[in-house]
């Protein structure tokens, strides 16, 4: 059996996220075995670098699985593009070491999270957008990001309010931009990985700030709380991407 690294991109918004649900065949992992699965003849077993959430998309998430097969890597791409939805993409796929795991191997990952802030959202991205009315303040935003980089205990940014795990987390970056032209804020968010939810959780906090519903100086005592009640809402998941994965 020969390992194989997949490039996929993928729209997320009419599936239950990446991971493979028990009695649930519409996910964007369960496609991909569907497919693999047909073409071996045999079950196969596909793991993903980030396990991204319901409506969340992908243009950079990367996998890795076992196969026992005589095509050629451009063979079973094809294949797979062919019978494949079409909101499913595999980019480029290679062989890899024995050794080689898709999400043991990742040393970060980059998200980007995109807001329309204009008077209605463009037409042809609208799906891919958080859609707001009113322009949050960057600058305020910026400054409360800055409190989130570096090392940290995230629980109080975790949707899962039973996790057993360590809840600690790098970010290495948020970057915040806007678009004058489109009208359009983006949040880059680049670290060595996160919590269910986490990315979703700080961009809705970083509104509150942008917003003026918080300051900027409230993100530590957020922190310390180690509490999902204190930090801001969940923005919506149509507008999240996850970008790039590092090795």
């Amino acid at each position: 059996m020969q390992n194989y690294r997949f490039l996929i991109e993928y729209d997320g918004t009419r599936y239950n996220g990446w991971q493979r649900l028990k009695g649930n065949d519409n996910t964007i992992q369960g496609k991909l075995e569907t497919v693999l699965s047909r073409m071996t003849g045999q079950e196969v077993q596909l793991t993903g670098a980030g396990r991204t959430d319901a409506g969340v998309h992908a243009r950079g998430q990367v996998a890795n699985a076992f196969l026992e097969t005589d095509l050629s890597g451009d063979e079973i791409r094809a294949y797979m593009n062919h019978y494949l939805p079409e909101d499913i993409r595999i980019l480029s796929l290679e062989q890899a070491g024995e050794r080689f795991h898709s999400r043991f191997c990742a040393r970060g990952k980059l998200y980007c999270y995109y807001i329309s802030t204009g008077e209605k959202a463009p037409v042809f991205e609208r799906k891919f957008l958080y859609h707001v009315e009113e322009k949050p303040d960057p600058e305020k935003m910026r400054q409360a990001a800055a409190f989130l980089t570096g090392s940290h205990d995230f629980r109080s940014f975790c949707g899962n309010r039973h996790m057993k795990k360590s809840t600690v987390r790098r970010v290495d970056s948020i970057d915040i931009s806007f678009d004058e032209e489109r009208e359009i804020l983006k949040l880059s968010y680049q670290g060595d990985g996160f919590l269910q939810y986490m990315i979703r959780i700080m961009t809705g906090t970083l509104l509150e700030v942008g917003y003026g519903r918080r300051n900027p100086e409230d993100i530590p005592g957020i922190l310390e709380a180690l509490d999902r009640e204190a930090a801001g809402y969940t923005a919506p998941p149509q507008g999240l991407f996850l970008e790039k994965v590092y090795f």
